[in-house]
């Protein structure tokens, strides 16, 4: 029996086993999975809503790995996915395939470090940041008249828990804690005193999760651990041949954000403080390097700063580079030491600073992006604004391409797999092959295939673009309001509202609130899982919400009906990033609008639209409220990434359409 079959066999058994039938496209999927991985080529597989791909590359996987010495990597975008691998998908798969395997298969699930609960901070062994936080006044007095602060109740329900956790792992809590309670029992890799030091190396929950993971068959993990293994070449995954990329339209922004840097005056004189506290050296000089750069970054517009460093700013940096590296070497622990989690705190703020300061200052010769941000902040009446350009700004820094990163430390030398059900626009992989480092010169070869969809979209899905809406502007306009209103009322609600920014969701809503008799629930009136279960339950309540949405929710049946999406999703004019690889491609002669811009759109759109047929009895209107689809000459670039639903401009059709399908 070749491969092939013995996989497509697998695929029989566990899919009869589960009450189900196997899927013409999951079937494909399996069979270009194990082509690919027995040929060691390069594969990018699209795999539309509904084709069940969670089961088309777990199965090529687990099968790869009966006789493979190494594990298989599958790395996905979202915690939520990767739950439902590990949580869900893999147990059932691996039940229904017992005896079927040659031998029992061992699945592990591996995250950053500083997802998993720290021993040795816990118990004591690194300092408080937040001195005197968990023990401040309180409302509420604990049974033995002592006043605890909310952080310290979250504090406690941790200790609680550690007692009996196996793994340590912060999602295993249920319900959870807030970030700066985590942070009192967490640490990150730079701050971990390392297995050689730390006291309680032996009882470490992810140096055990790391453990499990060398010795798995197949291990589960995400894209900034995926990211930080090419970028820098650091041992944070199990030595791979093999990679499986799920949600890969995701890949190029998460890969970016996650190796992307900032630096602030404040992070500066934070990591002299701990310095000066844990390790009793003098820091003045660093504190003066850091007001130093808090005064070239006041009153600096934000955004790109494509003429390079100021002379003041490149002065500070410099000097922030000299005097980090010169405390470092004054703090530098004996060999035989002990541990001192005050002292590698301390000194894992100093090299981060130092590191981020010369990547500032080699931009040009990395190839890198440095822009400068302010926090956003809510303002009655006008939103979320931008804080006041006297605070000082912000560095930040991020590489203008991740292709040569990522064919150098993810594609040489290995097989991989990228598969989404958004990664081609039309019939061609070129724009998401091309930024993750597959296209051009030395490139490695790879194949594109879309697998289909079991879904009949010209019969199940009507595309409705709003022509005769005004151009969209940066404010919601009366007129996309009216016509929101009107395809709701004529839907009789089950519509999920996506919009391109949260003031406009929140604005939307409120406004339509008195004017429509359907509830409408809005994202950050309550936490996600529930406002989808909400929307889920009541078929004809309305969702309203951005870019979580347009890709986290799964809502088949009537409940979802009618999808409206406010406008094109083109990257926000100020993107630093979009803004600098838009450029840097029209310098090489590229159009840079449409490699970064509309290929971001395209593929928002797709997700977007992708959310309302989700089973083959689904039916309903996908409505995009954005006149350039019909009229920008980039429109028919944007609909040919969209699902094949039948397309219409006409507003009367639609609304007899959505009154029809009015349960």
């Amino acid at each position: 029996m070749d491969k092939q079959e013995q996989a497509l066999g697998l695929l029989q058994a566990a899919v009869e086993s589960m009450g189900g039938q196997v899927r013409p496209g999951q079937q494909e999927m399996v069979k270009h999975v194990v082509e690919a991985l027995d040929e060691e080529r390069h594969l990018l597989v699209q795999a539309g809503t509904g084709t069940g791909k969670s089961m088309g590359y777990l199965i090529p996987a687990l099968a790869y790995a009966q006789t493979s010495p190494k594990p298989v990597i599958v790395s996905t975008a979202t915690l939520a996915l990767q739950s439902q691998i590990v949580g869900r998908d893999v147990p059932r798969l691996l039940e229904s395939l017992k005896g079927k395997l040659s031998r029992p298969m061992d699945v592990s699930l591996l995250k950053g470090r500083s997802n998993y609960l720290c021993q040795y901070k816990l118990g004591g062994g690194y300092p408080d940041e937040d001195e005197g936080a968990l023990f401040s006044m309180d409302e509420r007095p604990a049974a033995s008249g002592t006043v605890y602060s909310p952080l310290a109740n979250e504090v406690m329900k941790l200790r609680e828990w550690a007692e009996h956790t196996e793994t340590g792992d912060r999602d295993e809590l249920v319900p959870g804690v807030s970030d700066k309670a985590w942070r009192q029992v967490s640490v990150s890799a730079m701050e971990c005193l390392g297995s050689q030091k730390c006291p309680m190396a032996d009882e470490c929950f992810s140096e055990m999760a790391r453990a499990r993971a060398s010795e798995a068959d197949v291990v589960i993990t995400n894209h900034a651990l995926l990211a930080v293994s090419a970028f820098e070449g650091l041992n944070v995954l199990p030595d791979f041949d093999v990679a499986i990329i799920d949600e890969a339209h995701e890949l190029q922004d998460r890969v970016t954000s996650s190796v992307a840097g900032a630096l602030s005056a404040r992070m500066v004189l934070t990591a002299a403080g701990g310095a000066k506290r844990h390790c009793a050296v003098n820091v003045d000089e660093l504190t003066k390097a850091a007001h130093k750069l808090e005064k070239s970054l006041t009153g600096i517009p934000t955004g790109l700063m494509d003429k390079g460093l100021p002379e003041e700013m490149g002065i500070a940096l410099n000097d922030i580079v000299e005097q980090s590296r010169l405390v470092l070497a004054l703090t530098k622990p004996e060999a035989n030491a002990p541990a001192d989690g005050g002292r590698q705190t301390a000194r894992s703020q100093l090299q981060a600073i130092m590191d981020d300061a010369i990547r500032m200052l080699e931009t040009e010769e990395r190839r890198e992006v440095l822009y400068t941000t302010r926090p956003r902040e809510f303002v009655d009446g006008r939103g979320y604004v931008e804080s006041d350009p006297g605070t000082p700004a912000t560095l930040n820094v991020a590489p203008l391409s991740v292709a040569g990163k990522l064919r150098e430390g993810l594609f040489d030398g290995r097989t991989v797999v990228l598969t989404s059900a958004t990664l081609a626009i039309g019939a061609q992989f070129d724009s998401v092959a091309g930024s993750l480092g597959l296209m051009g010169a030395g490139a490695p070869s790879w194949e594109g295939v879309d697998v289909g969809s079991p879904f009949d979209y010209p019969k199940q899905g009507i595309l409705y673009v709003a022509k005769h809406l005004p151009k969209p502007g940066r404010q919601l306009s009366a007129e996309t309001l009216d016509e929101i209103e009107d395809l709701i009322t004529a839907s009789g609600g089950g519509a999920l509202v996506l919009f391109t920014s949260k003031r406009s969701a929140e604005e939307a809503a409120e406004i339509l609130r008195p004017r429509l008799d359907t509830e409408i629930l809005c994202q950050g009136e309550g936490s996600m899982k529930s406002l989808v279960e909400q929307f889920a339950d009541d078929r004809d309540s309305c969702l309203f919400g951005t870019m979580t949405l347009w890709q986290g929710v799964d809502v088949p049946g009537d409940s979802c009906r009618l999808v409206i999406i406010d406008k094109i999703p083109f990257p926000r004019p100020d993107d630093p990033i979009s803004k600098a690889r838009t450029e840097d491609i029209a310098r090489h002669g590229g159009n840079g609008f449409m490699q970064v811009s509309a290929t971001h759109a395209a593929i928002r759109l797709a997700q977007g639209a992708g959310r309302l047929i989700r089973s083959v009895n689904d039916k309903g209107v996908v409505a995009v409220l954005d006149s350039r689809m019909a009229t920008a000459r980039y429109g028919t670039f944007l609909k040919g990434s969209l699902p094949p639903m039948w397309p219409t401009v006409d507003k009367k059709t639609i609304l007899g359409v959505l009154k029809r399908l009015k349960p």
